[in-house]
Order: structure tokens, then sequence, then C-alpha cells
């Protein structure tokens, strides 16, 4: 790979990595204390995997 093939994907990278910052940003004005959680079940999604939420009444499992 060249040097301007590995800039496109620099900057590619940085897109998509804004664009997860974001959504998590936003994902975090509506539930509240749950960062890790919020960021598993974004990693199962892109991964297009399966995910089990398990937890007490009251976390926002179904919200998610």
């Amino acid at each position: 790979m060249n040097l301007a093939g590995l800039r496109a994907l620099n900057q590619q990278v940085e897109q998509e990595a804004s664009f997860l910052r974001n959504l998590l940003d936003e994902i975090r004005k509506v539930i509240v204390g749950q960062d890790a959680l919020v960021e598993r079940v974004i990693i199962g999604l892109l991964a297009d995997g399966h995910i089990l939420l398990e937890g007490v009444p009251g976390l926002a499992k179904t919200l998610l």
C-alpha cells in the first residue's frame, strides 16, 4: 500500500470514529451511567452479532 492509500485509509478511519463518537454522545443523552453496556451493544451490532442483555430491572435494557 502506498502513502496515498494509507492517507485515504486513515481519513476513512477518522470519519468512522467521529461518527461513532457522535452516536455514543447522542445515546448517552438518553441512557445515563451505562457506558460499557452501550459500547458493547454497538460493538455487537457492528459485528453483525447477537447480544444478550442481562441485569436487574430499571437499567434501560429495553430502551437499548
